[in-house]
Parts: C-alpha cells; sequence; structure tokens
C-alpha cells in the first residue's frame, strides 16, 4: 500500500490534512494486524469524546515515531516552533530555565499530534494552571513477568487499602503489561507531599505481603515480586494517559475499566486495541471519576492508624 498523498478531515470548526495516512506506523505479522496512520486518525476522532477530558489543560509528553513503532522514538516535551498557533501551550518550570508542553484541548489538536506520528500521549498528574499539585495519584502495578494474576491480586490488595482510607481509586490497563490505580485528589497537596504518601501506601502493601509485593526500586532486588512504583507521583513526571495507544504490536490501548472488570479471566494488560477500544470507552468506566478528588488529609490520618 502506497504511503503517499494526503487526506483531509474536519476537527470541529478546523480542517486538518494528514500527511500519507497510508504509512504503516504498526506492521502486521505473528497474530498482530497492520494499522496505518490513517487507522489512529479514525480511532482518536472516535475516541476523542473519552479521551479529551483526561488531557485538557494537562502539560503532555509525546511519544513519536515517525517511521513506526520498528523505528527511532522521539520523547517530545518542547513544542515546535512549527506547530499551529492555535494549539495550547504550557510553559511550565524546570531545573535551569522553562519547558514550553504541548496541550491537547480539542479533536484537532488530538489529530494534529497524530499526523505528527505521536503514537502514544503520557500526561502530568497536575494541570497546566496549577503544576505544582497534582489532581491524580498513580500506583503503577509493574509484574516481575507477563504474570497477570500477579497483578490481579496486587489490583485487589492495592483497592481493598484504599477503601479502608476512604479514598475513591479507579483502574486502567496500561497496554502494556500492568494496570494503574488512580486516585482523584483535590490538588490540595503539593507533589512531595502526594509521593510520600504514595510511598507509605505501597510500603504498608508490601510489608503485609513482602512475598508478593515490593516496593525496591533495582529490578536485581525485587525477584518474581511484583514492583508498585510510586516514582511517577512528582513533578515533571507523566503517566500513559486513558485512551492513547501504545508503541508495541497489535496497538494496544491504555484502557479505563472498572473494578468489576478485574475478575473477568480474559482480562490482561492489552486487552484493548485500537480495534476494539471504542466499546470499552463507551460504557465509561471512569463515570464521574473527576467530581471525587479528595484531601488527602483524612487518609493519611487513617493510615497513620493502620500501621500503628
Amino acid at each position: 500500500m502506497s504511503d503517499g498523498g494526503s487526506r483531509t478531515v474536519r476537527a470541529g470548526r478546523r480542517r486538518l490534512e494528514i500527511h500519507r495516512p497510508d504509512k504503516v506506523l504498526f506492521p502486521g505479522g505473528d497474530g498482530a494486524r497492520e494499522y496505518t496512520k490513517g487507522d489512529l486518525v479514525d480511532y482518536h476522532r472516535a475516541v476523542a469524546r473519552h479521551m479529551l477530558p483526561q488531557l485538557r489543560g494537562r502539560p503532555l509528553m509525546l511519544d513519536r515515531r515517525p517511521d513506526g513503532i520498528d523505528g527511532p522514538a522521539f520523547m517530545q516535551k518542547n513544542t515546535p516552533d512549527s506547530y499551529p498557533d492555535w494549539i495550547t501551550r504550557a510553559e511550565v518550570a524546570k531545573e535551569g530555565g522553562t519547558v514550553t508542553h504541548t496541550v491537547c484541548d480539542d479533536t484537532a489538536t488530538l489529530l494534529y499530534l497524530v499526523d505528527q506520528a505521536s503514537v502514544t500521549l503520557h500526561r502530568w498528574l497536575s494541570r497546566a494552571d496549577d503544576p505544582d499539585r497534582p489532581d491524580r495519584l498513580v500506583f503503577d502495578l509493574d509484574p516481575s513477568g507477563d504474570d497477570f494474576e500477579a497483578v490481579r491480586e496486587a489490583a485487589r490488595l492495592t483497592g481493598e487499602l484504599l477503601d479502608q482510607l476512604a479514598l475513591p481509586s479507579a483502574l486502567m490497563t496500561t497496554g502494556s503489561r500492568g494496570l494503574h490505580v488512580v486516585v482523584p485528589l483535590d490538588g490540595g497537596q503539593d507533589f512531595d507531599s502526594v509521593r510520600e504518601f504514595a510511598r507509605e501506601v505501597a510500603d504498608t502493601l508490601a510489608r503485609a505481603h513482602p512475598d508478593r509485593l515490593t516496593t525496591a526500586a533495582r529490578k536485581k532486588d525485587r525477584g518474581d515480586r511484583l514492583y508498585l512504583d510510586v516514582q511517577r507521583n512528582a513533578y515533571a513526571q507523566t503517566a500513559v494517559a486513558p485512551w492513547t495507544v501504545r508503541a508495541l504490536p497489535g496497538a494496544p490501548v491504555a484502557a479505563p475499566i472498572t473494578w468489576e472488570q478485574l475478575d473477568d479471566p480474559e482480562l490482561h494488560a492489552r486487552r484493548w486495541t485500537v480495534e476494539n477500544a471504542l466499546g470499552q470507552a463507551e460504557t465509561d468506566p471512569w463515570a464521574g471519576l473527576s467530581r471525587k478528588g479528595r484531601s488527602l488529609a483524612p487518609a493519611r490520618r487513617r493510615l497513620a492508624a493502620l500501621r500503628g
């Protein structure tokens, strides 16, 4: 199939030119389906109304694959001058200066980023208007291998502890190997405080289940145990965005799920792909999550009481 030419698509009031829509970004083979840039455009147009609420107002880091997932990866933080002026930017502090991130506030921006071969969108856990104070906390459940049952069990244990702390939580497949457990916050505390709390929760779980869970950052210290990773809860760190595509064969998608779906025997980290994720999105697994943001102060007191 030729990868030349272009295609014009409408996104709200804007018309965008998609360059080389037949360019293969995800080669087929070994049971994986082939996907072109045009396929990714169609997916993002369809999923935009579910994806955009998870992106608006947040600085992004872009995983760009102009030669497809088998080619070089470019992790892009700074917004190029060549990007249209109608795309929102967020200038945030970094050590020794600032960096101007892209912010995806509308479908036109989303499709423009796809045209730039931005396969995976990684979002900040805070918003551009208050970058020092996160409104999301993330536990990344990272298995030592492909044992998804260990991930399923770790998610249950994490959810049970969060319930004891009276904190709402939600689940998302990563599209890779594990799950993310996400806690909505009210934005009242800085990253250092949030990360400290997340570490205390992870340490509590690891001490209660030392044969199954660990907080050891070095792989050689983990053995076969699942790693409870809280390192994303820091300024300028990112997590994969809900409904984004991962740069892996078959175009798996990071898909929000309900806690009830955790018991589905067919569930695994790459359960949803560009081909079937829209059906999952339309069930609205995270309905109302953004309205459930909590302060960590009461949860911190409950955790201290549990830890004795």
